[in-house]
């Protein structure tokens, strides 16, 4: 099950399969770089969580996500 995905998020590829866990994991890396505020509310912030230290983000964003996560507002 392929689907596409926005050009401002991905722009290498036509489509991204979200059963592919390293498709999945780059495609939600790209959300978090790239997104816009809907792609971001569109987000499982569960699998966020589970995932952040596997998507190498820059520091800056990375910490920014950590500390949402850790956050009352991501509960």
């Amino acid at each position: 099950m392929a689907f596409n995905v926005p050009r401002y998020i991905v722009w290498s590829t036509d489509n991204i399969d979200p059963s592919d866990p390293f498709q999945r994991r780059w495609l939600l890396k790209q959300i978090l770089t790239h997104g816009r505020a809907e792609d971001i509310r569109a987000l499982d912030l569960q699998e966020v969580k589970r995932e952040l230290d596997s998507l190498d983000l820059p520091p800056n964003l990375y910490n920014l996500w950590k500390q949402f996560l850790e956050s009352e507002y991501a509960r």
